[in-house]
């Protein structure tokens, strides 16, 4: 199933709850506990309210992604996050907050459904166990589990042990330090094993109203394990996790192929629309999503600090160019090759602010399910792709990249090179997963997995990884990097935990005059890198190593602690 689920008789209250709201009570005599609505209502949407505050900005829930995509050097807005500015009040992060928490109030026949994740999950778990229905009860407990990992590793310290409990009166949850809450987060992955592992006569099921898996006990316990997995690896900096890790490895009940990876589908325009919300670009008054010439110049092989002169065969599949080579731009231009036009993350140049609507290069086919780039050009619109793509929580090309660098970082024994190149090869097998089991696109897109294109990229990243004893990690999380292109989350955790890969900075003259850029010509044309100065770029703050907490979440929470400064508040995983 992946249509959007609608359910008759919903009103919508035109507030918005969040974790701790005071006045929500308000609402209905018992808010908090939806007895009457159905657990296989409340599943699908808090599947889906998960993966789209996670994902990049779009639709009803504006995510997350939208922010760490720009932190992350691989998408560049001109809002909040332009040069980390992100706040505690900044629209998507509140946003997101709100909703990944509890979200909106949907009224329905005298009850409440939250138009969230969170709460609704809870729901799920108390009743679902009350009532014997425990498949329900184990994948809401592995979706809460996953959550709040996110939630940890995005912020720091949360609401968790006093969250989710307002009809227990606490509507002012004391914010838990990370360290507490991630021994709790396996706690729960091994209850949500057990609950789907139970023999539960007479039960409910879930089938097609689990949006994931389609009930799939398998596939749930082996996403419960691969989670396992995520969070030892994000840990190793500071415990040492080799005997739990081996263990994991040893059982082999982890997500084992691409068919079995952990992620979200999406759907197509109809009588609901479902896509995926980073395909509103493409139907949007206004494009608001560039892509970073810093992730082009990589992949392209411009750059000097890594892969130089490599190009990256994912390049069309990635992004989608609306411009022939020749075409004139809406506007002057500020970064231009070719037919691929953007800004630059920083820049005060002149040329940063004009409007590019129909020159601007734009997410392509994967991984929000737009059009594959087949050089033909043309200003897109709601009907250039599906925007079925899935959101990709975690993958099997994630397990593998997970394991090279436990390898690699001597956590485990095992050969790092083999396992870098078994992920490689997944990678490319993912991009071509994802087009035809999901997007099923009008147009032709040919095969990347086992073409020739992909078999030179690999082999030139082997060669260069195994001659270069000193960069391996870097080449290992660069690889994962590129890979997890969608899913800003995890990168931006990859990067704080191993500070690769290099990510752009304005203030480091080796790259911020022209080394990476191929500058404009003549007002648009590019005939060769470093052909015109340098952009003019600044950058004010240091790397935010967690996000602001949402400022409204800490004006209505009297146990809520000061706001915190982002640079220097880290995450417990780190040293």
């Amino acid at each position: 199933m992946r249509k959007r689920i609608i359910f008759p008789g919903f009103v919508l209250l035109s507030f918005t709850l969040f974790s701790c709201t005071k006045n929500f009570l308000d609402v209905n005599k018992d808010p908090n506990n939806p007895t009457s609505i159905a657990v296989s209502k409340l599943l699908p949407t808090a599947e889906r309210s998960l993966a789209a505050s996670l994902g990049v900005s779009g639709g009803n829930v504006p995510g997350m992604g939208q922010i760490l995509a720009t932190y992350v050097h691989q998408v560049v807005v001109r809002e909040d996050p332009f040069q980390y500015g992100a706040t505690g009040t900044d629209f998507f992060l509140v946003t997101s907050w709100d909703n990944l928490y509890s979200g909106q109030a949907l009224a329905i026949n005298g009850s409440v459904l939250f138009e969230g994740c969170l709460q609704n999950l809870q729901v799920i778990i108390n009743d679902a166990t009350a009532k014997g229905n425990l498949q329900y009860a184990g994948i809401a407990q592995i979706l809460k589990a996953y959550s709040f990992s996110q939630l940890v590793d995005i912020f720091g310290d949360v609401p968790f042990s006093e969250a989710l409990q307002l009809k227990e009166g606490k509507v002012n949850p004391a914010f838990d330090k990370g360290i507490d809450i991630y021994p709790k987060l396996f706690s729960l992955l091994d209850s949500g094993i057990a609950n789907l592992q139970a023999n539960a006569p007479n039960s409910l099921t879930p089938r097609s109203d689990d949006v994931i898996y389609g009930g799939n006990k398998t596939n749930w316990i082996k996403a419960a394990n691969t989670i396992k997995l995520k969070l030892l690896l994000q840990q190793r900096l500071v415990k040492n996790v080799s005997a739990d890790v081996n263990t994991l490895l040893t059982g082999n009940n982890l997500i084992s192929n691409t068919a079995e990876s952990f992620v979200m589908p999406y759907g197509v325009s109809g009588a609901t629309d479902d896509r995926n919300p980073g395909f509103q670009d493409y139907f949007a008054t206004q494009r608001t999503n560039y892509i970073s010439p810093w992730f082009y110049s990589i992949l392209k092989g411009y750059n000097p600090k890594l892969f130089t002169n490599i190009v990256d065969p994912r390049i069309p599949w990635y992004f989608y160019n609306q411009l022939t080579p020749a075409a004139a731009a809406d506007n002057p231009t500020e970064y231009r090759d070719t037919n691929f036009l953007s800004i630059v993350f920083g820049s005060i140049g002149p040329n940063r602010d004009f409007l590019q609507d129909n020159a601007i290069t734009l997410l392509g086919i994967y991984p929000v399910g737009g059009r594959y780039d087949d050089g033909a050009g043309g200003a897109v619109n709601s009907n250039s792709g599906t925007g079925a793509a899935p959101y990709r929580f975690i993958t099997y090309a994630d397990r593998l990249y997970i394991e090279a660098e436990l390898m690699k970082t001597g956590v485990i024994a095992g050969d790092a090179a083999a396992k870098l190149k078994e992920a490689l090869q997944e990678s490319f097998k993912e991009v071509d997963y994802v087009v035809t089991k999901y997007v099923k696109p009008a147009q032709q897109v040919p095969t990347l997995s086992g073409s020739a294109a992909a078999t030179i990229y690999t082999n030139k990243i082997m060669d260069y990884y195994n001659n270069n004893s000193s960069k391996q990690l870097e080449i290992i999380m660069t690889e994962k990097w590129i890979a997890a292109f969608g899913n800003f989350v995890d990168e931006y955790t990859d990067y704080r935990r191993t500070r690769f890969p290099v990510l752009f900075d304005p203030n480091d003259a080796s790259v911020a005059p022209n080394h990476f850029y191929q500058p404009p010509v003549n007002g648009d044309l590019v005939v060769s890198p470093g052909a015109q100065p340098a952009i003019p770029v600044q950058l004010g703050r240091d790397y935010p190593l967690t996000l602001p907490w949402s400022q409204n979440e800490l004006n209505a929470n009297k146990n809520a602690p000061p706001q915190k400064q982002p640079s220097t508040y880290k995450p417990f995983w780190l040293p």
